[in-house]
């Protein structure tokens, strides 16, 4: 293989990102330096920073060719673009460097784990797809290949498992036994997709240790980008399903993410599930990976994108591609709650606030709009009488706009972007199922150039979608078929 593949691209994302303004990119969402943008992967804390890399295609904002990219930031907000760290340079992964994790080593390395994707043609004209799990090592900027690779091949999987799906390992280290755990996802054609955990010593001689969970074919065909944990006393498992059927609300056809929530044996090595969920009940969400931070917060971040939507692109873009806003996970009365990383906080400047405001038909609130904005509506009955339906619309002009509408006699929130300007036929809108509180319901949109993420009931439910409606589109506007009471707040977001 070429050896100068990543020079190649480091030269590249030099000469092209740096024509990109910062005017055409999110204001306080992860994009890639140039081209396409996948999942995070190496999300990790290390000397300091908070490091993220992502699946990456310089060249093209089509998948296609991966490299990982590269951030760091000290905040979780700003992020510093740094050199891509790897191409598809090697045998082993001669497709593809696909996903992966990263841990610091005691001895100051920086070590990630990924999967290389390797193709090759056979003699009788067939082709052979194999996935392994390889290692980099590094010091928060340059990279070097472990000359061993590949450390995990797929013959140590249990029999009857794929050698083509076979990805995306998430790596951590056990203090408690002193050795390196990690997890990936594999495929059988009995059970689907399925977990599976290996341990080692050193990261470099690995054992298979058992099957975490598996979707017995029932919750997709094939599980992605695993994540294992244990938060506030519940352990947490985060899948990427694919090939998915519909499931009333909760899961929609087709690619979904997947949180199970259990209890963990580690003597066993056995996951006892309990119950699975939707992680985000929006249109774009997808791949998420989660860290530790220092301070003990469990922070996730995801790919801000729906794989079936990934070739909707608008005309003459120089980057595809975006990353969620950064995730504080806590687990409150049986329930994984998700709120924005507090860090945010910090960069709301204008407020703007509202208190006991009637509503009935539509209404505009001087001092609320914008494409840069965190806001917060409380909304209530007015009254005895419960209102039909409630509406906030945002990115809205006089053609074009995202309505976020609550029912409450049904306890169902819809998100539609069916007129925010898209020229191309995705999926536009997608429901969800809300805690019934009398026809009260708290919802926070985190409003960006080309995205909205709305938290429901102080992070119970979240929905999550890219936009790509002109940014002269700033309008916000609230209405209600009946008579309802809003609290309103509003901030600018200034990065």
């Amino acid at each position: 293989m070429e050896k100068n593949l990543l020079a190649q691209a480091r030269k590249y994302e030099k000469t092209y990102g740096e024509q990109i303004s910062p005017e055409e990119r999110p204001v306080y969402h992860v994009s890639p330096t140039v081209g396409w943008l996948n999942d995070p992967n190496g999300f990790s804390f290390y000397n300091g920073k908070y490091h993220l890399f992502y699946q990456y295609n310089p060249y093209s904002t089509r998948w296609s060719s991966l490299h990982w990219g590269h951030l760091v930031s000290e905040d979780l907000i700003h992020w510093d673009r740094l050199p891509a760290v790897m191409a598809p340079d090697e045998e082993y992964d001669n497709a593809g460097v696909w996903s992966g994790s990263a841990v610091a080593l005691p001895d100051g390395r920086h070590l990630l784990m990924y999967t290389g994707m390797h193709v090759s043609q056979l003699e009788d004209g067939s082709v052979d797809i194999q996935q392994t799990q390889c290692l980099a090592y590094g010091d928060g900027v340059d990279y070097e290949k472990y000359e061993g690779n590949p450390v995990i091949r797929p013959e140590i999987l249990p029999e009857g498992s794929s050698k083509e799906d076979f990805r995306d390992p998430k790596l951590w280290w056990d203090e408690e036994e002193q050795c390196f755990y990690a997890v990936a996802c594999s495929r059988t054609a009995h059970d689907g997709g399925a977990v599976v955990l290996f341990r080692s010593a050193d990261a470099v001689q690995w054992e298979y240790v058992s099957t975490i969970d598996k979707s017995d074919n029932k919750h997709g065909t094939m599980w992605e980008c695993p994540d294992f944990f244990s938060l506030d006393g519940t352990d947490v498992l985060i899948v990427s399903p694919m090939e998915m059927l519909a499931e009333g609300l909760e899961f929609h056809n087709g690619q979904n993410v997947a949180f199970l929530l259990g209890s963990y044996d580690k003597k066993q090595h056995t996951f006892h599930r309990k119950e699975i969920h939707a992680l985000d009940h929006g249109l774009d969400f997808y791949a998420p990976q989660s860290l530790l931070a220092p301070d003990g917060r469990r922070i996730l971040i995801a790919w801000m994108q729906s794989p079936e939507n990934q070739h909707s692109q608008p005309h003459g873009i120089k980057w595809f591609g975006q990353m969620t806003v950064p995730r504080e996970l806590s687990i409150k009365k049986g329930k994984l709650i998700q709120t924005p990383v507090r860090e945010l906080k910090q960069f709301r400047k204008n407020p703007v606030a509202y208190q006991n405001i009637y509503i009935r038909e539509r209404l505009r609130l001087p001092g609320v709009s914008g494409r840069s904005v965190d806001m917060t509506v409380a909304v209530r009955p007015a009254g005895g009488a419960l209102y039909q339906k409630f509406t906030i619309k945002v990115a809205k002009d006089a053609d074009c706009y995202t309505a976020v509408t609550y029912d409450p006699n049904n306890s169902v929130l819809r998100f539609d972007r069916s007129h925010s300007g898209f020229r191309y036929d995705i999926v536009a809108t997608r429901k969800a199922h809300i805690r019934y509180q009398k026809g009260k319901i708290k919802l926070r949109l985190l409003i960006d150039r080309f995205s909205v993420e709305v938290f429901v009931n102080d992070g119970e439910q979240v929905l999550t979608a890219t936009l790509y409606t002109p940014q002269s589109a700033d309008g916000i506007s609230f209405e209600a078929t009946g008579s309802a009471i809003i609290d309103v707040k509003k901030y600018d977001l200034v990065v």
